[in-house]
């Protein structure tokens, strides 16, 4: 099922890469948060998403906004690929795949025929309460970030 603006964001604790846990509930009537799906660690188009918002990541904090990234790497990927690239925003690891399916960002896809589940890049907006403001399905990694921070700046006008 796919969430819509205006539903409640599920709630949820992940490692990040250091494996502690990162409660979103934590974040309700404090911060935005930013939550980024995509589909694997060190890929070309994953990398250039990631590292995208993390080069934003000030900008995003400077509009009281949190950002995270989540996919199905484990904590130990997760640190290998963040000193890699260094990366500055926290990665989160879903490895059970069960937040993807709160999130319906775990879809299938056909390739070559076959029908295989995988990540569907998309990203979420919450704001202070804890409401999905934006629920952007499917998203072209480039020039991605800009388009979630121009989002966020808008929340603020």
């Amino acid at each position: 099922m796919l969430l819509k603006v205006g539903d409640k964001a599920p709630a949820f604790a992940l490692p990040d890469a250091d494996m502690e846990t990162v409660d979103l509930a934590s974040f309700q009537g404090k911060r935005r948060i930013v939550l980024f799906f995509y589909p694997k660690d060190g890929t070309p188009c994953c990398t250039k998403e990631v590292t995208d918002f993390s080069d934003h990541e000030a900008d995003f904090d400077r509009l009281d906004c949190v950002l995270f990234g989540i996919s199905r790497d484990d904590c130990l990927k997760h640190a290998e690929f963040r000193d890699k690239e260094g990366i500055g925003l926290e990665l989160l690891s879903d490895a059970e795949g069960s937040v993807c399916k709160q999130y319906g960002v775990w879809q299938a896809k056909e390739v070559d025929g076959q029908k295989k589940f995988g990540i569907v890049r998309s990203t979420f907006i919450i704001d202070r309460s804890g409401t999905i403001c934006h629920a952007l399905y499917n998203v072209n990694y480039k020039g991605h970030a800009l388009d979630v921070l121009r989002l966020v700046k808008e929340m603020n006008s």
